[in-house]
């Protein structure tokens, strides 16, 4: 383990609006956190992610291979120190802390503050005061106040892994960022430059700008997935990750979820990045039986690692039976749950052939998926 992160996203900020903390709404088509962890995996420079939370919020993000979600505490120090405590056990060398209110910190900026740290213990990202500076009293200009030296800070706040938990262990609280942490123990931190493109959403009007920066530089990918699995012997058949009681199962190499299948291969085919067969062999008898949520938590992923957020997905299934109506509200939420977007995110439908071809003959069940990929 050489590089990890931490996005601290335990606050409770409402002064955006929108009824939520900041880090769970909406913005482009996904919520902040989510376009936030996107975009620092997508940098291809960090090996393992914490994501701190509030306690309340802990059912909102699901752990997951190179992700561990953990409480935070009433400040941000103790946020910080939960997360540097649950990468301890990792022994990483590094460790970037970055808000979750940055959704657009840029490959490049992490690449920079990374950089400095092969010679200086601390690193932060900051861009210099151009504007005239002014301090005012009842509504009025008091005093000028010189501009020289002076720098607007921005994360992520770059650390020797070791030097800023202890740093944080022998605080007594209180500090305004991690980089006052590191001052106060002694440790000189570098200034990178930083990204205006890098804002921090705190009000209403930074949504808005957030939302005109993604529109410039969008990269919006559809995939299609098809699949097909034929009856055989059973009692009940798999579909969209909900078990329904039927008169025959789906024969395959897993469990034959044929709808988790198209739409894990809508998403593999956003991504030009194969399909369910190159990632999963038949012939690799590990995934025998397999559950297919783990296909699809894959393909989902793989997308999250080259930055981008899954906006919506569509599933047609074909067939006769079983009747899919009844189970539809339940295949939707589990869809929704294995990729972490909203049910209103999820359709999920079926039609007949009019007992035309093999679906109309009841030999198996057919599933056709679009994916909506949207680069975070």
């Amino acid at each position: 383990m050489t590089t990890a992160a931490i996005i601290v996203a335990a606050g409770r900020g409402l002064r955006a609006g929108g009824g939520l903390p900041k880090q769970w709404r909406d913005l482009g088509g996904a919520r902040v956190l989510d376009r936030t962890l996107a975009a620092i995996r997508a940098s291809g420079m960090v090996d393992l992610v914490v994501v701190v939370l509030h306690p309340d919020d802990m059912d909102r993000l699901a752990p997951a291979p190179g992700l561990i979600v953990t409480p935070g505490g009433a400040n941000r120090d103790d946020s910080v120190r939960a997360g540097l405590l649950a990468l301890q056990p990792h022994g990483p060398a590094r460790v970037l802390i970055h808000d979750a209110a940055r959704p657009l910190v840029s490959a490049a900026l992490i690449g920079r503050v990374l950089a400095a740290l092969d010679t200086h213990p601390a690193a932060a990202p900051a861009l210099a005061v151009t504007d005239a500076l002014w301090r005012g009293a009842a509504g009025l200009v008091a005093q000028a106040v010189p501009r020289d030296g002076l720098y607007r800070a921005q994360t992520p706040h770059g650390f020797h892994f070791d030097a800023i938990l202890a740093a944080h262990q022998a605080h007594p609280g209180g500090a305004a960022d991690d980089v006052a942490v590191a001052l106060a123990a002694g440790l000189p931190v570098a200034i990178v430059a930083g990204d205006d493109d890098n804002l921090k959403l705190t009000e209403a009007g930074d949504f808005a700008r957030a939302r005109r920066l993604i529109r410039q530089d969008m990269d919006i990918r559809t995939g299609n997935g098809f699949d097909v699995h034929r009856f055989g012997p059973g009692d009940h058949v798999w579909l969209g990750g909900v078990r329904i009681a039927h008169d025959a199962g789906l024969t395959g190499h897993s469990d034959a979820d044929v709808a988790l299948h198209a739409l894990a291969d809508a998403i593999y085919g956003a991504l030009a990045d194969g399909d369910i067969g190159v990632h999963f062999p038949p012939s690799d008898p590990q995934w025998r039986g397999a559950a297919s949520h783990l296909f699809l938590s894959h393909a989902a992923g793989r997308a999250a690692a080259r930055g981008f957020a899954i906006t919506h997905c569509d599933l047609t299934l074909i067939c006769e039976a079983p009747r899919i109506g009844p189970h539809s509200p339940a295949m939707r939420a589990e869809i929704a749950r294995i990729l972490g977007i909203g049910t209103d995110r999820v359709g999920v439908k079926a039609t007949t052939s009019e007992q035309l071809g093999f679906t109309g003959r009841r030999e198996g069940i057919a599933a056709i998926a679009t994916a909506t990929l949207v680069s975070a």
